[in-house]
Parts: C-alpha cells; sequence; structure tokens
C-alpha cells in the first residue's frame, strides 16, 4: 500500500476514487509516565515515554487506516493527514485519514 501526503502520485494515474479511508487509536498516559515527565518538567528535557506513545499511536492509526483502504480494494492512498485531539484529561486520539484510491 503506498502512501502520500500530496494529492497524486507522479508517473501513476489515479484510475478510481474509493472514499476516505481512516483509522485511529486513541492512548491514556500512565501513573509512572506522569511521575517521570513531572520530574523531567522540573529539571527539562524531552520526556521520551511520551515522545514514545506518541510514536507508537501514529503508527497504529496508520496501520489502522491502512487495513480500512484495504477493506476497499485501495492500493494506495493519497492525501494522508494525521491529527491530534485531546479526548480527556491525559487521554489523546491520533487519527489517520486519506483517500483511499486505485492507482494505475
Amino acid at each position: 500500500m503506498l502512501l502520500v501526503t500530496t494529492p497524486t502520485v507522479p508517473n501513476k494515474t489515479i484510475a478510481e476514487t474509493l472514499g476516505i479511508a481512516r483509522g485511529s487509536t486513541v492512548r491514556a498516559r500512565n501513573v509512572g509516565q506522569d511521575i517521570f515527565a513531572g520530574l523531567k518538567n522540573i529539571i527539562g528535557g524531552e520526556i521520551s515515554e511520551y515522545t514514545k506513545l506518541q510514536a507508537q499511536s501514529r503508527e497504529q492509526a496508520l496501520q489502522r487506516m491502512t487495513e480500512d483502504a484495504e477493506k476497499m480494494g485501495a492500493n494506495a492512498i493519497v492525501n494522508v493527514r494525521l491529527t491530534t485531539s485531546m479526548v480527556m484529561q491525559g487521554c489523546s486520539e491520533i487519527l489517520a485519514y486519506g483517500t483511499a484510491v486505485i492507482l494505475k
């Protein structure tokens, strides 16, 4: 499955547009991460536990979007975007979406 952030793919033609493919995940922090993050907040620096959590969440959302596009029969997704929103305190959603297409 080809994923691109552009509306077209060089040297390829979009034969059919199948619709919006989407995938999301909602993740929450845990108490251990929060304690460590609080200490990091005092001394400064990257909070690597949260960085890892966000990276895993993005990958899971992209995987779910890809699976959604495969169910539609797509071989590519164009205009791929990622967005995040806070669902509740300490809990956020990562949403991946794009247009499922068949490329020639």
